[in-house]
C-alpha cells in the first residue's frame, strides 16, 4: 500500500499545547475510524509553522478526503518512493 507524506501548514503549530494536539489526533482518528481500515495515519512531526504526517493509503485522494472531512489543511501530498536509513549505505 502506497505511504504519503503530507504537508499542513498550520501557523504556530509548534504552540499548540498537549490537550490541542490531543483534540487534533482525536478528530484525525475519528475520521479515519469512519473512512474505515484501507487510510491508517502513521505518525506526525510537529514543527514551528507546520505538521508532517504520514499516512497509509491506497491512493492520495483518500488523503485529501480525510483532510477534507477532518478540517485539516493539505498544502502538499507527496508520495514516498523509497526510504532509506544510515543502513542503506553499509555494504
Amino acid at each position: 500500500m502506497p505511504k504519503y507524506v503530507i504537508e499542513r501548514e498550520i501557523p504556530e503549530a509548534g504552540k499548540l499545547s498537549a490537550e490541542e494536539l490531543q483534540g487534533i489526533a482525536k478528530k484525525s482518528c475519528a475520521v479515519l475510524y469512519e473512512m474505515g481500515p484501507q487510510i491508517q495515519w502513521v505518525e506526525s512531526f510537529v514543527t514551528e509553522d507546520k505538521i508532517y504526517c504520514v499516512y497509509i493509503a491506497p491512493n492520495e485522494e483518500m488523503v485529501r478526503e480525510h483532510a477534507q472531512k477532518g478540517g485539516f489543511p493539505a498544502n502538499s501530498i507527496c508520495q514516498v518512493k523509497s526510504i532509506i536509513d544510515p543502513t542503506t549505505g553499509e555494504s
